[in-house]
């Protein structure tokens, strides 16, 4: 293939890290994939937590990009993927708990950490490689703005918000809700996933996403934060103390906004590449998990096309 490098290193396994570099290896590219956690996913990591995988990052995914639907259609068929609900639950401190209808929701039966690997296909992933300075030729930051801004200048980089996520484990499944629920003007939580129904085992794991402020006051350590998920899962929800309870926090978990592209490119010194790629590359329309995806894809496409010496249109 003449114009094509040997190598393009992709740095982040989210998503989009996954999509740009499986796009790269099927055009015949040379791909190094890195990230400094254990396994691919991202911020769609699955833990194994108490013998069982859950969704500690992104609850759900939705589908209205026509490329990552035939990519749905294909995770479905492989049974990765199903459909999960359009409905949740909306509490609010004072108000009586009401719900609301949207978009279908889709997860995954193995943890959304699955589809990840899924669309990565045989690109190998060389985990626990912290990234302290940019790698030689061209390069893929496939990450939140705030990491990439570690490495290079981010062009009018967008802001994250952090989350911590509390995995509550009950004797029983008993709260006034099915699927999920919408939290909201509370202090301390915004969103409760049922895990067990998300996954479809029935397990009965909540997933409690607080708000960015409890997030900030506690810093590093998300253990402090716990006793106050637990307090509010009791007065909004009454739900009595779970029988176990792991936190993990996210420093970067939401975009505060998005590129108007989605992707970036820069012409380095050398004549070599850098991409960025995210859910924060969203284009249109907020940050989700299928921005992520044609994030990853379409980075991938417009360096092919610098790299075989055609203009990017």
């Amino acid at each position: 293939m003449a114009g094509i490098p040997e190598q393009v290193t992709v740095v982040g396994a989210g998503i989009a890290g996954a999509a740009c570099a499986a796009a790269l290896r099927r055009a015949g590219v040379g791909v190094r994939w890195f990230d400094r956690g254990e396994a691919a996913g991202g911020r769609m990591a699955s833990p194994v937590l108490h013998g069982r995988r859950v969704d500690i990052g992104a609850s759900y995914f939705t589908v209205r990009d026509e490329g990552f639907a035939a990519l749905v259609d294909e995770l479905a068929a492989a049974g990765l993927a199903r459909p999960w609900t359009d409905t949740f639950g909306v509490f609010a401190p004072g108000d009586a708990p009401t719900s609301a209808t949207g978009p279908l929701r889709w997860s995954a039966p193995g943890g959304l950490q699955s589809l990840v690997q899924a669309v990565a296909g045989d690109v190998d992933l060389e985990v626990g490689r912290p990234i302290e300075v940019l790698p030689a030729g061209h390069v893929v930051l496939a990450m939140p703005d705030p990491d990439a801004a570690r490495l290079i200048q981010v062009p009018e980089p967008v802001p994250y918000h952090p989350a911590i996520a509390v995995v509550c484990g009950f004797d029983e499944r008993r709260w006034p809700f099915r699927d999920g629920a919408f939290v909201n003007r509370h202090a301390a939580i915004e969103f409760v996933a049922d895990d067990g129904a998300r996954r479809g085992d029935d397990a009965p794991v909540l997933v409690v996403h607080t708000t960015p402020g409890l997030a900030r006051r506690h810093g590093v350590d998300p253990s402090p934060a716990v006793g106050e998920v637990f307090e509010a899962l009791h007065d909004l929800l009454g739900v009595g103390r779970p029988g176990w309870a792991v936190a993990r926090r996210w420093a970067v978990a939401k975009p505060a906004g998005g590129h108007p592209a989605t992707f970036g490119l820069i012409d380095s010194d050398g004549g070599r590449l850098i991409g960025l790629a995210g859910d924060q590359w969203c284009g249109s329309g907020p940050p989700r998990v299928e921005s992520a995806w044609r994030s990853g894809t379409d980075l991938a496409a417009a360096l092919l096309s610098r790299m075989r010496g055609q203009a990017i249109g």
